[in-house]
């Protein structure tokens, strides 16, 4: 295995990875989750 083919297949991990987190980001599941945290600067102590 060459530097050439080492290259590829870590764009191509890198790139499963990046899909894989974009959709565990906007999956339905995780909606709530992620309104709450975005509610959380604006909650008073």
């Amino acid at each position: 295995m060459d530097i050439n083919a080492l290259r590829g297949v870590v764009t191509l991990a890198s790139f499963v990875t990046f899909i894989g987190i974009v959709w565990w980001a906007w999956s339905q599941r995780r909606s709530a989750d992620f309104s709450e945290a975005a509610n959380l600067p604006f909650e008073q102590d």
